[in-house]
């Protein structure tokens, strides 16, 4: 079967922003970003062929076609939604508390996290102080995304934990010092930022490609992969970075890769459960989708 009507995202972003008469008042009333609600009634339009809405000085107002598509989904949508409040065995919000390590959690969820709020508005998230020096042991955390301490790191007996994304490696900087750098010998005389947790990532990559690393490098660590990114785009030096973090300046094109390729460290992020933990929709729901859009990472 065909399907070729909008999605009920589009429809609830288009009626909330015609309810409210502006993006960023459907966006409080959604609970989400204005940016979603934006995309959301863009992607509709695109589907229908027409405009729906029109941007004025004093506000959002409806198109004649806008105006007819209100009158004709406002009620079924309506509808749709009575219905589920009627068979939902559950009204109340799912409460989902998290705990995400720093970086993961600014340079590649938080993105992400508006269209996990979309499909399951039902779920209130919580983020809780993130540890470095986690013991699983609070219980004021439903999920953690955490990173191996080392290659023979164990988890816990009574933790699950289940890869996610994160262990694929790329040598990044700025288009303008990428210029002149065509061979991973050029790049590792450069000055080198690194991870001050995993110094050998650097060693990694280049036996990925073949090449020996200097005697004397020289360069830069940072204990956190923001700070680490964040140093790379102000041009000081060339960033071993795993790829995930560094994928919305690499598609920008604020950072390049000067030399294709990645190397695989085997460690990455992984999603932590307590094993012994009682039924959890809320936190199925997330780790479902979260494996989901790993799997939508762009390949190394």
């Amino acid at each position: 079967m065909q399907i070729r009507s909008p999605s009920l995202v589009e429809l609830n972003a288009f009626l909330a922003v015609a309810r409210a008469g502006s993006f960023r008042r459907a966006a409080q009333d959604l609970h989400v970003t204005q940016a979603a609600v934006s995309r959301a009634v863009l992607r509709l339009e695109q589907e229908l062929g027409q405009d729906v809405l029109q941007r004025t000085s004093s506000g959002v107002v409806l198109t004649p076609a806008g105006t007819q598509l209100r009158k004709l989904v406002e009620k079924p949508v309506a509808a749709l939604h009575a219905a589920a409040s009627r068979m939902r065995k559950t009204p109340e919000r799912l409460r989902l508390r998290l705990s995400v390590i720093t970086s993961l959690g600014t340079l590649w969820l938080m993105p992400r996290l508006e269209a996990f709020r979309l499909l399951h508005p039902e779920v209130e998230i919580e983020f809780r102080q993130y540890h470095h020096d986690e013991d699983f042991t609070r219980d004021d955390v439903d999920v953690w995304i955490e990173v191996p301490r080392g290659a023979m790191h164990r988890w816990p007996r009574h933790i699950a934990a289940q890869y996610l994304i994160g262990r694929e490696i790329v040598a990044v900087c700025t288009p303008e010092l990428a210029r002149n750098l065509h061979t991973p010998q050029l790049v590792l005389a450069q000055p080198l930022l690194y991870h001050s947790n995993f110094p050998d990532n650097w060693s990694l990559w280049a036996q990925a490609r073949g090449a020996a690393m200097p005697v004397h490098r020289k360069g830069t660590g940072f204990d956190l992969g923001m700070n680490l990114i964040e140093a790379a785009r102000s041009g000081m030096g060339v960033a071993i970075v795993q790829q995930c973090l560094a994928e919305a300046d690499l598609a920008s094109g604020r950072l390049v890769m000067p030399v294709a390729g990645s190397a695989s460290t085997g460690r990455g992020y992984f999603v932590c459960r307590r094993r012994a933990q009682d039924a959890h929709p809320a936190a199925d729901l997330f780790a479902q989708w979260l494996a989901q859009r790993a799997s939508m990472q762009p390949p190394g």
